[in-house]
């Protein structure tokens, strides 16, 4: 995805709205955590990803260079550092797409977040550690729906996100009509397959497969910082 988005080609649009619905939260707390309003922040991460994409920026992402989390976030704190022309990039129609970024959703991301302590890296690295789970989440359950197993992924989602007690089986076999043992079987498989999928998601995103234990001690620390 990330190839395609920096190849200027005709797919390569799309490639970037993709990019963009994964990574652009982190990118937008990271501007506002850095003093910018609302509205400016808005305008300079559609002008970040779109200037990206205009001038070929994501050529540069090479897997052989890191991890593409670091060349993101060193990617913004250029574009921030470089004074570009403010009025430029508030201009619309100026054939420099908008980008279909549910910006009130990402103001709700960074208000949770806590106000004193919190460097921008910091809210950046657990934004990106958030996106993350959160995009893992979302293939879990699209495989559970592709299956026709919706209901169960609903029910089993909290033993995932730390909603749901451990000694909650029996009340979910109860709900799903099934043995306490299938249940707890269900859960094991459930966050047997979630571990999978973020060492999946996480190897796509290093250079080196040998990172990708400790980008998970890092993705923990991040999730953990409050």
């Amino acid at each position: 995805m990330i190839s395609a988005a920096g190849g200027g080609d005709n797919g390569s649009a799309q490639a970037m709205n993709d990019l963009c619905a994964a990574y652009w939260s982190p990118v937008y707390g990271f501007i506002r955590r850095k003093g910018h309003s609302r509205e400016e922040s808005e305008e300079l991460t559609q002008e970040f990803f779109a200037r990206m994409l205009e001038h070929g920026g994501l050529t540069a992402a090479d897997r052989q260079r890191g991890k593409f989390r670091s060349f993101l976030l060193a990617s913004v704190s250029n574009f921030l550092a470089n004074q570009w022309d403010r009025a430029t990039a508030r201009k619309r129609g100026s054939g420099v797409p908008t980008l279909p970024l549910d910006f009130p959703v990402g103001e709700e991301r960074f208000n949770r977040e806590p106000c004193n302590g919190v460097t921008p890296e910091t809210l950046f690295e657990r934004q990106w550690a958030l996106t993350l789970l959160g995009r893992v989440l979302d293939r879990l359950r699209d495989e559970h729906e592709r299956k026709g197993q919706g209901a169960l992924f609903a029910r089993m989602n909290g033993f995932l996100t730390g909603e749901q007690e451990r000694g909650s089986y029996e009340s979910m076999a109860l709900d799903l009509k099934m043995s306490e043992g299938a249940a707890r079987t269900a859960v094991h498989r459930l966050r047997h397959r979630y571990a999978e999928l973020v060492r999946e998601e996480i190897k796509a995103l290093v250079s080196d497969p040998n990172e990708v234990e400790g980008e998970i001690r890092c993705l923990l620390d991040a999730v953990g910082r409050a």
